[in-house]
């Protein structure tokens, strides 16, 4: 009974608060979900302002609505203009060895094998080489590096 009398009485700056509150936890859960959520409850907050009348029920499908709208509206922006980083292979790890050469420590028969990597051992495809062997790496394929014989060797 109070959580509808409160529902009926609700007014734009609980909207705003609402909207401060998940940028907030945006903060702290990053994942550019929170911050859309926010903005659709500060929109739907100035609407109230403007529309201090506005049913509960109206106002909640509103944010909903905003709150969806805004969530595909910025994963399209964003897959059509991605954000620009001086570190683009950083949760990427294989990537940067792309194009590199490395001495195999261990046989690659049946096209498959292992590789150390500075600090890491990787999985590797490729065709059957001794170890010793400089490899050229030319693919990444999740966590497996997929290897050729250097053209050097």
């Amino acid at each position: 009974m109070q959580v509808l009398l409160y529902l009926e009485t609700l007014a734009y700056w609980d909207w705003f608060i609402a909207g401060v509150v998940l940028v907030i936890l945006e903060i702290f859960a990053p994942g550019a979900v929170f911050m859309w959520l926010g903005i659709a409850a500060g929109v739907v907050g100035g609407i109230v302002f403007f529309a201090p009348g506005l049913d509960w029920k109206v106002q909640f499908t509103l944010f909903a609505v905003l709150s969806v709208v805004s969530i595909i509206a910025s994963r399209r922006y964003l897959k059509r203009r991605p954000l620009e980083t001086d570190h683009p292979e950083l949760n990427r790890r294989g990537a940067q060895y792309m194009g590199r050469n490395f001495v195999l420590d261990q046989d690659l028969s049946g096209g498959h094998g292992r590789m150390k990597v500075d600090d890491t051992t990787w999985r590797i495809e490729g065709p059957d080489l001794a170890a010793g062997t400089t490899v050229h790496v030319t693919a990444v394929n999740g966590a497996t590096l997929r290897v050729e014989a250097s053209p050097k060797d």
